[in-house]
C-alpha cells in the first residue's frame, strides 16, 4: 500500500493515507464512520487498490453487498490477487444470489488460496447451503481436516461456532452444545457469541441493563417513594413515643407545680354543709306551692356557719404570725 501511495502528490498521499487509518480503526465497532471515511478515501484516490479494498470492506460492513462486490472486483483486477475470492462470494450470498457463492466454491481461484482462504470458502459454501435449504449438505460442507484439528489457529474459532450452528439447524443439539463450547474455548479474541449461544441452550436469558429503550420506558415512569426499611420504621416509632411520654411527663409536672403553688398562696375556705329542710308531703300541685319563711333555725344556722368561717380564718393568720415570730435555729446547738 505504501508504494501504491508513494504514486501520488505527497500532499494527496497523508490524506489518503489518514483517512484509511480512520477506516481500519472504526470498522469493527463504527462501521457507518468507516464507511464515510473510505468514501472520501476513494473520491480522492480512486485508482489505488489498497483504496479499493478499504471501500469494498467498508461498504460490507454495513451491508451494502453490491457497492462492496464492485470494490472487491476493481481490487482485484488491480492486483491480479485471489485473496478477495471468499469474501465476494459472500457478497453473492448477501445479494440473495446462494447459487452463484456455491459455483464460485469450485472454481480454480479456490485452489490459489492460502489454507485460511480455503476455510474461509468452505464456511461461505456451507452458508449457500443453508441458503438454498441444505442444512444437511451444509453440515457436510463443514466436516474437514481444519476442523478435526486440536490445533489453535486464527480461524478454528468462527470454524468450529460454523459448525455447530449447522448442527443446530439439522436437530441434533446436544452435538451443537459440544461444538459451542469448543468455539468459546478457541474464541481468545471475543470473534464469536459462542458463550450467548450456550446460555440460550441451557435456558439462561441475559438482560441488557444499558438497553435505551427500557431507559426511556423507566424516564416515563412515576418515580416512587423511597422505601424505608423496617428496622428505620421501628426506631422512629420508638423515638415518638418517647417524646410524647416526656412531653406528657413534662406536663404532669408543671400541673403537679401549679397546684402545689396554689395551695401554698391561699388556704382553703371552709364552707359549712347546709341541708335542705326536706318535706315529708308532697304539694300536690305545683301552682299550691307555698314558699314559707326561713325559720329562725335557719336562721341561726347561717350564723354559726358565718362564725364558724370568721374563726378558721383569723386562725390561719395568727398561725402564720406565730411561725413569723419565731427566731430562727441555728445550724449547730452546741
Amino acid at each position: 500500500m505504501r508504494q501504491e501511495l508513494m504514486s501520488l502528490p505527497k500532499t494527496l498521499a497523508e490524506d489518503v493515507a489518514k483517512n484509511l487509518v480512520m477506516v481500519a480503526k472504526l470498522l469493527d465497532d463504527e462501521p457507518e464512520q468507516a464507511y464515510q471515511y473510505a468514501r472520501v478515501a476513494l473520491r480522492l484516490a480512486s485508482r489505488v487498490a489498497a483504496v479499493r479494498e478499504a471501500a469494498g470492506f467498508a461498504s460490507y460492513a454495513v451491508g451494502k453487498y453490491s457497492e462492496a462486490l464492485a470494490e472487491f472486483r476493481a481490487a482485484r483486477r488491480m492486483t491480479g490477487n485471489s485473496d478477495l475470492w471468499p469474501v465476494m462470494a459472500d457478497c453473492e450470498r448477501g445479494m440473495g444470489r446462494p447459487e452463484r457463492a456455491l459455483a464460485m466454491a469450485g472454481e480454480p481461484e479456490v485452489q490459489k488460496l492460502d489454507r485460511a482462504g480455503q476455510v474461509e470458502m468452505r464456511m461461505v459454501a456451507a452458508g449457500a447451503r443453508r441458503d438454498m435449504g441444505q442444512a444437511d449438505a451444509a453440515v457436510v460442507t463443514l466436516q474437514s481436516p481444519e476442523l478435526a484439528s486440536h490445533s489453535i489457529q486464527p480461524w478454528t474459532a468462527r470454524l468450529r461456532y460454523a459448525y455447530a450452528d449447522a448442527l443446530l439447524a439439522v436437530g441434533r443439539e446436544d452435538e451443537a452444545r459440544e461444538w459451542f463450547a469448543k468455539a468459546l474455548e478457541a474464541d481468545q479474541g471475543g470473534t464469536t457469541d459462542a458463550s450467548d449461544r450456550l446460555a440460550e441452550l441451557d435456558g439462561v436469558e441475559f438482560v441488557d441493563a444499558l438497553d435505551p429503550e427500557e431507559e426511556a420506558d423507566d424516564a416515563l415512569k412515576p418515580v416512587a417513594e423511597p422505601k424505608v426499611e423496617e428496622a428505620e420504621v421501628e426506631e422512629l416509632k420508638v423515638e415518638e413515643a418517647t417524646v410524647e411520654q416526656a412531653t406528657v411527663e413534662e406536663a404532669t409536672v408543671e400541673e403537679a407545680t401549679v397546684e402545689e403553688a396554689e395551695a401554698d398562696a391561699e388556704p382553703e375556705a371552709v364552707q359549712p354543709a347546709v341541708e335542705e329542710p326536706q318535706s315529708d308531703e308532697e304539694p300536690e300541685d305545683a301552682e299550691d306551692e307555698v314558699v314559707e319563711p326561713e325559720t329562725a333555725e335557719d336562721e341561726g344556722q347561717d350564723d354559726d356557719a358565718e362564725d364558724s368561717a370568721e374563726d378558721v380564718e383569723p386562725t390561719a393568720e395568727a398561725r402564720s404570725e406565730d411561725q413569723a415570730g419565731l427566731p430562727e435555729k441555728d445550724g449547730d446547738d452546741s
